[in-house]
């Protein structure tokens, strides 16, 4: 459906028996996936794509009934899905990324071979024992501040989201992402994203999922990581599996460990992401069962 590919902007790059999806987070773009795109596409078919009202994505196809919840997003990956890759794909996906991947991978669970949720939260408000980072007063400042400036809003939680250790460019492209969003539909996203609730949904997970989750993200507290993986019932307990890595090798956001995994700048961050990710990647693309 060549209007499924024109309404989320789909990008394919690289050749490969495999196929692996990126999805992005809240503020960004495709371009945040730049260096592991360089990474796999010489090993796998790479789908790149725009979440409906982002960037250069068919903003006309912004429907604030259809996307007053994730799962307007999810119905539109799941059809990009079916454009571009008949065969069941591995999904890395982050933060909101991750949830819409999850949600899309127990609708529509033949598509998907595995999930990467790479700091992934059901849910970001605190609730009796769970931790989900704020109170959800805080939440509703964070709303109320963001609707009164956006664009002052995104630069000064750059650093804040993408930590002190995120490259300058990273920290560029988070806030330029904005000034080009309809930024009536970025503060609509921005709502739907801070106030979803899918903790109830994890439960219901089935295909083989990795939990990559940074000691220093200031979005997602690290039992997030815990709670998600107690929470994804599979058919096999090492069917899903979860990894903590330092924020300076995973960047806290994944943006930032793309140069990381590119650049290979010391012999611990060449093991712990770059073989370390690919391999479990390749694993999670092989015909094996149970691979993460």
């Amino acid at each position: 459906d060549m209007n499924a590919q024109r309404r989320n902007n789909v990008r394919i790059y690289g050749k490969g028996p495999e196929t692996l999806v990126f999805v992005y987070s809240f503020g960004f773009d495709q371009g945040a996936w730049k260096y592991l795109n360089a990474t796999f596409s010489n090993r796998f078919k790479i789908v790149l794509l725009d979440l409906v009202g982002s960037d250069l994505s068919d903003l006309a196809a912004y429907d604030p009934l259809r996307h007053a919840t994730l799962d307007g997003h999810v119905k539109d990956l799941i059809d990009a899905l079916a454009a571009v890759a008949p065969e069941p794909v591995v999904l890395v996906g982050h933060s909101v990324g991750a949830t819409i991947g999850m949600l899309a991978s127990i609708a529509a669970p033949e598509r998907f071979k595995a999930l990467v949720m790479i700091g992934p939260s059901p849910s970001l408000i605190n609730e009796a024992d769970y931790v989900g980072g704020f109170e959800r007063q805080e939440i509703g400042s964070l709303l109320e501040s963001l609707e009164s400036n956006f664009l002052g809003w995104s630069s000064t939680m750059a650093p804040a989201i993408l930590g002190e250790e995120a490259h300058r460019d990273t920290s560029i492209l988070f806030a330029s992402t904005f000034s080009t969003d309809d930024l009536d539909i970025a503060k609509h996203f921005a709502r739907v994203t801070f106030l979803y609730d899918h903790r109830a949904d994890l439960v219901r997970v089935t295909v083989p999922t990795l939990i990559v989750q940074s000691t220093h993200d200031p979005f997602v507290p690290p039992g997030i990581g815990l709670h998600a993986r107690a929470n994804t019932k599979q058919r096999a307990l090492h069917n899903r599996q979860r990894r903590t890595l330092p924020s300076h090798q995973c960047a806290g956001r994944v943006y930032s460990s793309n140069r990381v995994v590119h650049k290979n700048t010391s012999a611990r961050n060449r093991w712990t992401v770059k073989k370390e990710s690919c391999r479990r990647l390749k694993r999670a693309a092989s015909a094996r069962p149970a691979v993460l």
